[in-house]
């Protein structure tokens, strides 16, 4: 069954960097167009980098020239380089399908547990 499993979160001051990595198991990685989407508290779930099958990527103008999206398919791995970091980056943050979310076998959309990035000093 499909599984992802986003890490590389955690505290870091305004300015700062994070490199978050999802590893994706129990799918055919590399046909996908995949994206990282953060939840702020009491906002709802947002894409806000994504990457094609062929490598083009595309992001936010919140996260364009600060965010990097990047793919390994032999690895079934998709990273989010994270660069000057503002306290409005504060969110759980969440990889996926781009656009549509992967479904289990109920037919329900599945999301993994998200790892939690705070920006604050």
């Amino acid at each position: 069954q499909v599984q992802l499993v986003e890490s590389g979160g955690g505290l870091v001051q305004p300015g700062g960097s994070l490199r978050l990595s999802c590893a994706a198991s129990g799918i055919i990685f590399s046909i996908y167009s995949m994206g990282w989407y953060r939840q702020a508290p009491g906002k709802q779930r947002e894409l806000v980098a994504s990457i094609t099958t062929s490598g083009s990527t595309n992001y936010t103008d919140s996260t364009k020239g600060r965010f990097t999206i990047s793919r390994d398919n032999a690895k079934n791995t998709v990273y989010l380089q994270m660069n000057s970091l503002k306290p409005e980056d504060t969110a759980v943050y969440y990889c996926n399908r781009k656009n549509r979310p992967l479904l289990i076998a109920t037919g329900k959309a599945y999301w993994g547990q998200g790892t939690q990035v705070t920006v604050s000093s």
